[in-house]
């Protein structure tokens, strides 16, 4: 039985970095070019909710993971409301810490050309990774892992493919947008293993942990918080290009 519900769990840990985070992103940018628009933000969430809430009911439908007795509120289709709040708050959580991290000068000024040959190898990287978690699949004790991977497949498969080179030249970026954010979901998650909120099904995941917390939870922060800032960068990247004034307009 859960001790904290889902809601207070929002309460207690998303809440308040939504709200530090908005405060600290207004102070600190102002003055400043960012890598975050609010349109950016809007469309990612959109996709964030449509592309995650098919996958994460079929999975809670699978019994991948179940919710603590009275951790919830009301259930929409097989997961509850405060899920599909989680995947919300993530994207809009992620987007407060790229705005706040400084951009580089010269970032709103690079070409938005791409080799056929870089666009090739970027799509057949992602489709590797989808790969490996389809074969993952095979067996149950790795179907969670399996299910991560070859669901961020096709993504990852369409953001490299579109820009990984742009991504590369941006990589500290990525790694600091990633890695903060990464790291608070994955305490607040195993605070929420902890508690009782959730818990995952043995049966299907492997027992591996990183710092007590399961692999896979781990791997799905990580992903999906990749997914957020990769998307954003790219959303500005292909702003900036178009609005770039061409060489006769500016002669």
């Amino acid at each position: 039985m859960s001790t904290i519900t889902y809601f207070q769990f929002h309460v207690a840990l998303l809440v308040p970095a939504l709200l530090v985070l908005s405060a600290i992103s207004s102070v600190r940018r102002r003055a400043g070019s960012s890598d975050v628009r609010p349109s950016g933000v809007v469309v990612v969430s959109v996709v964030a909710l449509a592309y995650t809430i098919p996958w994460d009911n079929y999975l809670i439908e699978v019994g991948v993971w179940r919710y603590g007795t009275g951790a919830v509120a009301v259930r929409i289709w097989n997961a509850p409301l405060e899920e599909y709040l989680f995947i919300l708050i993530q994207p809009i959580l992620v987007a407060l810490w790229l705005h706040y991290l400084k951009r580089p000068p010269k970032a709103g000024s690079e070409s938005l050309s791409v080799t056929r040959r870089a666009r090739i190898a970027g799509a057949a990287a992602g489709l590797g990774i989808g790969g490996v978690g389809l074969g993952l699949l095979a067996r149950p004790a790795t179907l969670y892992l399996g299910a991560i991977l070859a669901w961020a497949g096709p993504v990852l498969a369409l953001q490299w493919g579109f820009g990984w080179p742009y991504l590369w030249r941006r990589r500290r970026t990525l790694a600091i947008g990633v890695g903060a954010p990464t790291a608070y979901l994955w305490a607040a998650d195993w605070l929420a293993l902890r508690y009782g909120i959730w818990e995952l099904a043995p049966a299907y995941t492997t027992g591996w942990n990183l710092a007590g917390l399961p692999v896979e939870e781990a791997t799905f922060f990580a992903v999906t918080n990749l997914f957020v800032v990769q998307g954003l960068l790219l959303y500005a990247w292909v702003l900036d290009g178009r609005r770039r004034p061409s060489p006769t307009e500016k002669g």
